[in-house]
């Protein structure tokens, strides 16, 4: 892996240093092109990280924001990552951002995936693209024993965007290709707890990315940047 490990005291210092170094990177984006594309994970983790982020002294309306992967529920639903962005990202300065939608209405993911392709292909490529990882080694939603998972793992794959179904999972997603996360021109992984270390450090060990999703970013091209705290 190339790259760095950094391990933070706590989770307040990890979430200030990680939003730091993101708004210096889309400072740097919106320099040289004048416009910028975040990713950003769901789940609880990063949202410390995310209310800090919107504080950011950056120009916002010319950042595009979007999910690395979203549940298949509407924004009403307290499972949805695009309220948990609102909530989070969404205030102050950052309110000004561009959402690319991750969800439109529909009784099953395939019925709107064009759509959500079509707004999501002008953002491409991601100019910085933080991740979270589960303990069973997956980003995004690039869960071990998904129905699309090999698929969505091949690196050079035309696919931007697919629908995925995985054991355990309660609803059907959508995740960005391992296509797309490789190519973000800045990774960041978002990770807390020893639990997770230890199955990070695992992947680190190499073998089939099938198994451990999270290969796919070790050996991206641009050098991936592991936040680490033990404290959640």
């Amino acid at each position: 892996m190339t790259g760095s490990w950094t391990e933070y005291k706590d989770a307040e210092l990890q979430a200030r240093a990680l939003a730091k170094m993101v708004a210096g990177q889309l400072g740097l984006a919106l320099a040289e092109r004048g416009w910028a594309t975040l990713a950003l994970p769901g789940g609880s983790t990063p949202e410390r990280f995310l209310r800090i982020l919107s504080k950011a002294a950056i120009d916002w309306a010319k950042i595009s924001v979007l999910l690395t992967d979203e549940r298949f529920v509407p924004e009403s639903s307290t499972r949805s990552n695009t309220r948990l962005l609102r909530e989070n990202l969404f205030q102050g300065p950052a309110a000004s951002a561009r959402l690319v939608p991750m969800y439109l209405p529909a009784a099953e993911p395939e019925q709107v995936l064009n759509a959500l392709r079509d707004g999501l292909r002008p953002a491409l490529p991601l100019d910085v693209c933080v991740l979270g990882m589960g303990t069973d080694r997956h980003i995004a939603s690039l869960f071990p024993g998904a129905d699309l998972l090999d698929a969505a793992l091949d690196p050079d794959g035309a696919e931007i965007l697919l629908p995925m179904r995985a054991p355990g999972a309660p609803e059907p997603r959508l995740t960005l290709t391992a296509a797309v996360l490789r190519r973000a021109r800045h990774l960041h992984l978002l990770i807390q707890g020893t639990e997770k270390r230890a199955a990070l450090e695992a992947a680190e060990q190499g073998g089939p990315a099938h198994l451990a999703p999270v290969r796919i970013v070790l050996d991206a091209p641009a050098p991936l940047n592991i936040h680490y705290t033990k404290a959640g």
